[in-house]
């Protein structure tokens, strides 16, 4: 079966509305689609063979362009070839306008000045890197956020997403046998953030990468009663620490946990507690 494709058509980056496809497009598993970006599609020129593409192939397009000219453009060419098209940030940006009684600048983001939240993204991104894996001990003081748990609980991914909200995230790997670093345990309870698994989920991970690094599934890191007492091994320091958000990651898209992540801090804001700020 062909995959079917969705041209994401945006005059920055298209990093908001690719995201904002693929997100959708986890509710639809079993499906093959084709996303194609089309990035800084600035004029009607580029519009136009954009949506003439996507005549011929049958694409969807999916598109934030903040100019309402463009826009224009944008419809009335699809509506007259025919081609099916989502506007992801103009009614937004209407409702917002309305909202708040102030006009938008209509300037495309990658055109807009850099701002304090650009480089605090930058420093975080920064920050995720050097922090990873149980690096550098001594940055998890500075941390906004402590992501810990057994290996292929999705912290990695978890820092990156984070960081690119402007969090300064650390993460600790939970190893067997091994006690963390005793920096772990000197920063504020509600910084840090355990990552839990159901046992064979983290089986068929595990598995699924020993596959890929060209190693056979016997081994230990992929069999069911070593990856159980990682698990117990991780739970037992949980417990030890009942001020700790535990969260378990199994069958959830890095999306998923990340929002419940944030909301967690949200909450702790709202009652007034020490949270970092979010951007």
């Amino acid at each position: 079966m062909e995959h079917r494709p969705i041209f994401v058509v945006s005059d920055s980056t298209g990093e908001t509305a690719e995201r904002a496809v693929r997100a959708a497009l986890l509710q639809f598993p079993d499906e093959r689609v084709r996303v194609r970006l089309f990035t800084r599609v600035r004029d009607e020129d580029a519009v136009v063979e954009t949506l003439d593409r996507a005549h011929e192939q049958g694409a969807l397009v999916v598109f934030t362009l903040v100019r309402p000219e463009l826009r224009e453009v944008l419809l009335e060419r699809a509506s007259r070839v025919g081609v099916k098209s989502v506007d992801l940030i103009g009614s937004l940006i209407r409702e917002v306008s309305e909202f708040i009684e102030a006009k938008p600048v209509n300037i495309p983001t990658a055109d807009m000045p850099l701002t304090q939240a650009y480089f605090q993204r930058v420093e975080a991104i920064e920050f995720a890197v050097k922090s990873d894996d149980g690096k550098e001990p001594r940055n998890l003081a500075r941390a906004d956020l402590i992501l810990t748990g057994v290996s292929r609980t999705s912290k990695t991914p978890l820092s990156t997403y984070l960081a690119g909200r402007g969090l300064k995230v650390a993460n600790v790997p939970l190893v067997l046998g091994v006690e963390p670093p005793h920096e772990l345990y000197e920063v504020a309870p509600s910084r840090v953030i355990g990552l839990t698994i159901a046992v064979d989920s983290l089986m068929d991970i595990r598995k699924q990468r020993l596959r890929q690094l060209g190693m056979p599934d016997d081994a230990n890191y992929g069999l069911r009663d070593h990856i159980k007492a990682e698990l117990e091994f991780a739970h037992r320091i949980f417990r030890d620490h009942p001020d700790w958000q535990i969260v378990d990651v199994t069958n959830r898209a890095i999306e998923e946990t990340a929002t419940i992540i944030l909301e967690y801090l949200k909450d702790i804001a709202e009652r007034g507690g020490d949270s970092p700020s979010l951007l």
